[in-house]
Formats: C-alpha cells, sequence, structure tokens
C-alpha cells in the first residue's frame, strides 16, 4: 500500500480525470508511476552504458557497415 499526497490543483485535475474517463485515480497513478520507472530505467541504462570505456564508431559509419547509407 501506498499514500501519496498531491497538492489541490494536481489532485483536482486527477479527480477531473478521473470522473470524464470513468477510471480509478489509482489507474491514472499507477499508469504515472510505470511509465515513469520505464523511461528512468532507460534513461539510467543508456548512462551506463556511455559511462563504460569501450570504442565508439559515428552514425554514419555504422550505417555504412550495414549498407544503410544509400
Amino acid at each position: 500500500m501506498l499514500a501519496v499526497r498531491l497538492d489541490p490543483e494536481t489532485e483536482e485535475r486527477l479527480n477531473r480525470l478521473a470522473h470524464e474517463t470513468g477510471r480509478s485515480k489509482s489507474y491514472y497513478v499507477k499508469q504515472a508511476i510505470e511509465n515513469f520507472l520505464e523511461e528512468r530505467e532507460d534513461y539510467l541504462l543508456a548512462l551506463a552504458v556511455i559511462e563504460r570505456d569501450e570504442p565508439r564508431k559515428p552514425i554514419a559509419e555504422v550505417r555504412k557497415d550495414l549498407g544503410l547509407d544509400r
């Protein structure tokens, strides 16, 4: 179980959205958290790859290697 405190404006927006769409507030909160985590995980994984000291190739060279440079 998780309790979240929202500022009044955000809570009103969430209430309105839930009411107008017939979905629960919990539905939208879960969606928001899942989207945030997915984006954050992608960002952190990309950052970890960038921080590795591995050789890199310019995109033009990769495209040429794959025959996509037409």
